[in-house]
């Protein structure tokens, strides 16, 4: 290694720790960022916790905020089709039965895996004097 080399690998490596510092005191505290190169694991379920209870669980507590003049309206897109969901039925916490209007006014069934399942849900305000819609869920037996 030459002379000039060493030189510049000197300065690089001053330069390199110089930057290093400036951004570091610009960063927030190192132990609030996750870093980016080691993924956070997600928490995992409670024993006897599934997928399917997870999402019906959300379902019923998004429903119970609503206000006297306000619905839970969730929709489920299948392909080219979409409908609003009326009732969800889990025959197990693997699959699910909703049942729903689509564009046509067509009492539509989707049966899925829980996996496969989107459901895009939103609170919306009803018409003054309508009674809002609420979503039936019926969920497997305890064993």
């Amino acid at each position: 290694m030459s002379l000039v080399q060493a030189g510049k690998q000197l300065a690089q490596q001053m330069v390199g720790e110089k930057m290093k510092d400036v951004v570091d005191s610009l960063r927030p505290d190192a132990a609030k960022v996750s870093d980016p190169a080691k993924p956070e694991k997600p928490a995992a379920p409670s024993p006897g916790e599934t997928l399917g209870s997870v999402m019906v669980g959300q379902i019923q507590a998004m429903q119970r905020t609503c206000k006297e003049d306000q619905e839970l309206m969730v929709r489920c897109g299948t392909g080219p089709d979409s409908m609003r969901v009326l009732e969800i039925f889990a025959p197990t916490w693997q699959v699910l039965v909703m049942t729903g209007i689509d564009a046509d006014r067509n009492v539509t069934r989707v049966v899925s895996p829980v996996a496969a399942v989107q459901l895009v849900c939103k609170v919306v305000s009803v018409e003054a004097g309508a009674k809002p819609t609420r979503i039936s869920l019926i969920i497997p037996k305890a064993k």
